[in-house]
């Protein structure tokens, strides 16, 4: 038969326990420290009352007398039961020179050893103390008794002379018991009351534990942590977590290392961490208010696309939770895509145009202009190779040659003419540094035909500019067009929004700019934009010959 374990005490019920020892073990202290300051008070001043009344004895001259005399126990018993009554204390007792007890209230203790407290004593010095007896503990004062000094006459001249006994006045102490109703006599009443304030206080802190977790039990609590652990790091997606005052209260191992964090980030500020730019307005929203959805940020070599949600209850922000996931591959990919889509797209364009030129020498057949024919080829021809030979001679790489060569008709279809400065120099470059100058170029190309064409007019036609240069270590790109420019404040902008072409109507590039500025610097260079005397926009790229290594980007 299985065993059945008992039911687990809940935080509430181990709080109130463990309370209430904190009041059992505090009114214990209270009692020892009553007891404490009453037999501190008792040794006190008893010590000092049986002290005064043992000196008062010892200077008596009814005492001296009886001392010698020969029946000393006679003579003064009715001085010692007049002193015992009238002054309350436990006993008193007298003893010879020889410290032979002579006299004592006590008659049991006739004939015995008086003890001593202190050695001395027999010597001439008072003792006061606590001295065990039969049935317990006496407060005692042990004085010695001295002869006085006499003259010729035989007349006493008020000198001592030697000890000839002691005097012993005891005061018994009370039990533990009588201190605790001498120490007050509201002592009980208090302690009562103080164990009924801790035990009501301990309950209402269990009731508001109780309610701050939730009604959770400790072990639940754990699970939950647990969970929670395993759930943050077990994700392929980073998490960060601030404050209202954009503090980090938790970030996670992918989390850091998309963002490139210390290990101490948390209770750390954004503004500590060096996170500026587009990278903090999305974490802190400042731009995309309580929520940004599918926000795009290049962060150190990394296309981060980032979910923002703010954090609140009861109508107050506690901060907000911000979700990053990596998406350079998959810009990568998106970015060869592009590649394939502009070459369609340059296909299409081809074919459009070829298929435009072909119509013309279909009509010209059909109606027998047959001369008209030649020429038109002819012209067809040489334009064809003109620009070819333009374009080759100046840019004697064939891969960067045939983009600008398909980029053309591109334009030509939208209406918009792509020329290569005169002052274009390039020559054949490693196939990695060409495909990389490739994709800077196909992506400013784009853009630029994109703002050319929406601002062309038939007496202000649309062009673009690609200008090359070369020298031992760099590549320059130059790409100007007749567009509406850009605005100053969106300068740096327009290289880490990460919104598309057709969504920036108000001259913010998309992520091709995005992904230019990150091959730029993977390349060592930069990218950056101005606006020409005519009111174009002039995007202007560098990259260094050789690749940065990756732990340098």
């Amino acid at each position: 038969m299985a065993l059945r374990l008992g039911k687990r005490p809940t935080l509430a019920g181990q709080l109130l326990v463990l309370q209430l020892a904190i009041v059992v073990v505090v009114l214990v202290a209270v009692a020892a420290v009553s007891l404490a300051q009453s037999a501190a008070t008792f040794n006190r001043v008893e010590g000092r009352r049986v002290t005064a009344l043992a000196e008062q004895l010892s200077g008596n001259q009814t005492l001296r007398f009886g001392i010698r005399h020969p029946a000393p126990a006679e003579v003064l018993a009715p001085l010692l039961q007049t002193t015992l009554t009238q002054s309350g204390v436990t006993s008193i007792t007298i003893a010879d020179a020889k410290g032979r007890v002579i006299a004592a209230t006590d008659l049991s203790a006739l004939g015995s050893e008086l003890t001593l407290g202190d050695p001395r004593v027999a010597q001439g010095r008072g003792w006061s103390g606590e001295l065990g007896v039969d049935d317990g503990t006496e407060l005692v004062s042990q004085v010695p008794v001295l002869s006085q000094g006499t003259n010729a006459d035989n007349q006493p001249d008020g000198t001592l002379g030697d000890q000839i006994g002691t005097v012993m006045v005891g005061e018994r102490a009370p039990s533990i018991w009588q201190r605790l109703r001498g120490a007050s006599s509201y002592l009980a009443i208090y302690l009562g009351i103080a164990c009924v304030l801790g035990l009501l206080g301990s309950w209402l802190l269990a009731r508001r534990i109780k309610r701050q977790t939730l009604g959770l039990e400790p072990r639940e609590i754990a699970g939950l942590a647990e969970h929670r652990e395993a759930m943050l790091y077990g994700l392929a997606e980073g998490v960060v977590a601030l404050d209202p005052h954009l503090r980090v209260t938790l970030v996670n191992d992918v989390g850091r290392r998309l963002l490139d964090l210390p290990e101490n980030a948390v209770g750390r500020s954004l503004r500590e961490l060096g996170i500026e730019g587009r990278l903090r307005e999305v974490l802190a929203g400042e731009h995309s208010g309580d929520e940004a959805r599918d926000a795009v940020v290049v962060r150190r070599g990394r296309v981060l696309v980032m979910n923002r949600m703010s954090v609140t209850k009861d109508g107050h922000s506690l901060g907000s939770v911000t979700t990053l996931r990596d998406r350079t591959e998959l810009a990568q990919l998106e970015r060869e895509l592009g590649s394939f889509r502009s070459s369609t797209e340059l296909l299409r364009a081809q074919t459009h145009e070829f298929a435009n030129q072909l119509h013309t020498i279909s009509g010209l057949i059909q109606i027998g202009e047959y001369d008209e024919v030649v020429t038109y080829v002819g012209a067809l021809n040489r334009y064809r190779e003109s620009l070819d030979l333009t374009v080759t001679r100046r840019v004697q790489d064939t891969a960067v040659a045939a983009l600008l060569m398909a980029k053309s008709s591109v334009a030509a279809e939208r209406r918009v003419e792509l020329r290569v400065s005169e002052r274009t120099t390039l020559l054949r470059l490693d196939p990695e540094l060409s495909a990389d100058v490739a994709t800077v170029i196909g992506n400013l190309v784009d853009n630029a035909i994109d703002a050319a064409a929406q601002s062309g007019t038939p007496l202000s036609p649309a062009w673009v500019e690609v200008e090359l240069r070369q020298d031992a270590a760099s590549v320059e790109i130059v790409v100007r067009d007749s567009g509406p420019g850009v605005a100053p404040e969106l300068a740096q902008e327009v290289f880490a929004h990460g919104f598309t072409t057709k969504a920036a109507a108000g001259g913010e590039r998309g992520i091709g700019l995005a992904m230019t500025r990150l091959v730029c610097r993977r390349r060592g260079g930069e990218v950056a934009v101005t606006n020409t005397e005519d009111g174009g926009a002039a995007f202007i790229a560098r990259m260094s010959v050789q690749r940065l290594p990756e732990g340098a980007r």
